[in-house]
C-alpha cells in the first residue's frame, strides 16, 4: 500500500512538471487557437448543434431567457426530477423552473430538444457601471443538426407566444374606472383610470344562457384573440365590438365578467357621465392597455344616442341642439354621438391592439343605427328571460342538481311554464338562494313561482319585473334631468324641449323598429 501512494505521488509530480513545461513552451494564444480548432473538428463530426441563451445580453436583460423560464415552467413539473419554485410580485400562481445545472428534454413537432440550465460563478469585478448578479445563468439548447431550422424559427416563436400566455394567466387582472379630474390627481399624475383587483367569479360554465349561443360566443372570442395575423393581413384594427341588450337581470354584467375571465383581459368600465368632452374621451382611450375590454353600461342612459332620423325641426334631442363640435348630453363640452362613434371605430380606436368594446342597454330600439352597424358593434347578443336550458344550468350551479336527477314529470312541468313566466335569471337565482339547502323544497318553491308568474302574465296582470323595470328607467331619467339642470339647462324652453324629447321617444320608437335579435 505504501508503494502505491509513493507511485501516485511520483505520477502527480510528473503531471505537474509537464503542465508547467507546456505552459512555458506553448503561449496562451496558441493554446486558445488549438482548443478552438479542436472544437470545430469535433463539432464537424458531431450530429448535434448547440444554442446558448444567456440571462444578460451585454447590459440588458435577455427577454428570450425570461420567456424560456416561463415556457419550461409549464413542462418541468412532470418531466424534471428537481424543480426551482418561484412566485413573482402581482402573481397568483407558483412558477416551476429548471433547477441549476439540470437537464430537461422537450418535444416540438416530433423533434427532441435538450435543455440544460447552466449556472456558474461570475468573476469578481472591481468596478461596474451596472450591478450584475454574482451568478452567470443561461440555457443551452441541444438539437440535431437536421432540425436546426425548426429551433431557430417556429420553436422560438412558440416559446415567446407560450410565455406571453403564461404571464397573462399568472398576472392579476384589474377593473378600471374613470373619474372626472382623475388625470389631475397628484398621487397618480397623468393616470385618469383608478384600478382595483378584478376577482369576479363568473365564467361561461356558470353563465345561464343557451349552450349553443354560449359556444358561439366563446368561439368568436377565441378567434378574435388568435387573429393578430388575420387583422394585419386584412388591414383592420385589432378590435371587436359586442352589444349586450335585454331586460334588467338577464346577466349582461355577468357576461362581461365571463368574457374577461375567458380571455384573461382587464376591464375598463367607462362612466360616460364623468367625461367632460370628446377630447377627454380620446385621452381615456389612449390610456387603456392592450388585451382589455372597454365597457359602457346602460349606454342609452349615459348619452343621447337615439336615432337621428326621427328628429324634426321642432324637436331637437338633447346633445344635438348646439352646433359646436364638443356639444353633447349636458350641453357644450360633453360627449356627443359623433365622439363616441370615433371612439369605437375612428382613427383613435387604432391607437392600441387586441381590445374589445362592449356596450349594454335595456332598450336597443333607442340607439342610433350608426352605433349598431358592423365595425362598431360586430356581434349583437340578446339576453332574454330564463329559458329551459338556462334553468338547468342554474339548478346545477345553486343546488347541485345534475341533468337527469329530477323526475321527468317535474321537468315537463318546468318546461311548460318557464317561457310563459318571463322570469329573469336573477329572479330564478333569488328563489334558489333562499332555499338552496333543501333540494326538494327549492324545486317545489321554484315551480310554484314559475306557475304564479305564468298565470299572472296570462291574465294580463303586470308582474314585479315590469314594475322594477319602470322604476329603474324612471330613476335613470330623473338622474339625467338633474345633470342637465346642473349644467345650466333650467330655462323654460329647455324644459319644454326635454319634455318633448321624452314624448318623441315614446312616439317614434315602436316595437317594430327593434333590431333583429339574432346576433351576427
Amino acid at each position: 500500500m505504501r508503494e502505491f501512494w509513493t507511485s501516485l505521488a511520483s505520477l502527480m509530480g510528473v503531471v505537474a512538471f509537464c503542465q508547467s513545461l507546456l505552459t512555458t513552451i506553448f503561449p496562451p494564444s496558441f493554446r486558445y487557437t488549438f482548443l478552438k480548432l479542436f472544437n470545430r473538428i469535433s463539432n464537424y463530426f458531431s450530429n448535434y448543434c448547440y444554442f446558448d441563451i444567456t440571462e444578460i445580453d451585454g447590459v440588458n436583460t435577455n427577454e428570450l431567457y425570461n420567456a424560456a423560464q416561463l415556457y419550461l415552467s409549464s413542462t418541468t413539473a412532470s418531466a424534471a426530477g428537481r424543480l426551482s419554485l418561484t412566485r413573482s410580485l402581482n402573481s397568483s400562481a407558483v412558477t416551476f423552473g429548471l433547477a441549476h445545472n439540470d437537464t430537461l428534454f422537450d418535444t416540438f413537432k416530433g423533434v427532441t430538444i435538450q435543455w440544460e440550465h447552466i449556472v456558474t460563478q461570475r468573476p469578481s469585478q472591481s468596478f461596474s457601471w451596472r450591478p450584475v448578479p454574482d451568478e452567470k445563468r443561461g440555457f443551452t439548447i441541444r438539437v440535431n443538426k437536421s432540425c436546426k431550422d425548426i429551433v431557430l424559427g417556429p420553436y422560438l416563436d412558440h416559446i415567446m407566444g407560450r410565455a406571453v400566455d403564461i404571464r397573462r394567466q399568472n398576472q392579476d387582472r384589474y377593473l378600471y374606472t374613470n373619474s372626472r379630474g382623475g388625470s389631475l390627481d397628484s398621487a397618480r399624475p397623468g393616470h385618469p383610470w383608478e384600478a382595483v383587483p378584478f376577482k369576479h367569479p363568473s365564467t361561461f360554465d356558470t353563465l345561464a344562457i343557451d349552450p349553443k349561443r354560449k359556444a358561439d360566443i366563446m368561439a368568436d372570442l377565441r378567434e378574435f384573440a388568435a387573429g393578430e395575423s388575420f387583422y394585419r393581413a386584412t388591414g383592420r384594427a385589432w378590435k371587436r365590438g359586442y352589444l349586450l341588450y335585454g331586460p334588467p337581470g338577464t346577466g349582461k354584467s355577468s357576461m362581461i365578467a365571463a368574457m374577461a375571465n375567458h380571455l384573461n383581459y382587464d376591464i375598463y368600465d367607462l362612466e360616460v357621465t364623468e367625461v367632460g368632452s370628446n377630447s377627454e374621451l380620446r385621452k381615456l382611450l389612449m390610456k387603456t392597455t392592450s388585451k382589455s375590454i372597454i365597457v359602457i353600461e346602460d349606454i342609452d342612459c349615459s348619452v343621447d344616442l337615439s336615432d337621428r332620423k326621427i328628429n324634426t325641426p321642432n324637436h331637437h334631442h338633447r346633445g344635438f341642439h348646439h352646433p359646436g363640435p364638443d356639444d353633447g348630453l349636458s350641453g357644450p363640452g360633453s360627449v356627443t354621438l359623433s365622439g363616441l362613434l370615433n371612439f369605437t371605430d375612428g382613427l383613435w380606436s387604432c391607437c392600441g391592439s387586441e381590445r374589445i368594446f362592449v356596450f349594454t342597454t335595456n332598450h336597443v330600439e333607442k340607439l342610433d343605427p350608426a352605433l349598431l352597424r358592423c365595425g362598431r358593434m360586430d356581434m349583437h347578443i340578446h339576453l332574454s328571460y330564463c329559458s329551459f336550458e338556462a334553468l338547468k344550468i342554474l339548478l346545477k350551479n345553486y343546488v347541485g342538481l345534475e341533468d337527469g336527477e329530477l323526475d321527468s314529470q317535474t321537468m315537463a312541468e318546468f318546461e311548460a311554464v318557464v317561457e310563459k313566466a318571463e322570469m329573469t335569471p336573477a329572479d330564478v337565482s333569488e328563489v334558489l338562494i333562499r332555499h338552496r339547502r333543501e333540494r326538494k323544497r327549492v324545486v317545489k318553491e321554484l315551480l310554484e313561482e314559475f306557475k304564479r308568474r305564468a298565470n299572472g302574465n296570462k291574465n294580463g296582470r303586470i308582474g314585479p319585473n315590469s314594475i322594477f323595470e319602470d322604476q329603474e328607467e324612471e330613476e335613470k331619467r330623473e338622474l339625467l334631468e338633474m345633470m342637465h339642470n346642473n349644467n345650466g339647462g333650467n330655462s323654460s324652453n329647455d324644459q319644454e324641449e326635454k319634455e318633448g324629447n321624452v314624448v318623441v321617444h315614446d312616439q317614434f320608437f315602436p316595437k317594430e323598429t327593434q333590431v333583429d335579435k339574432k346576433f351576427n
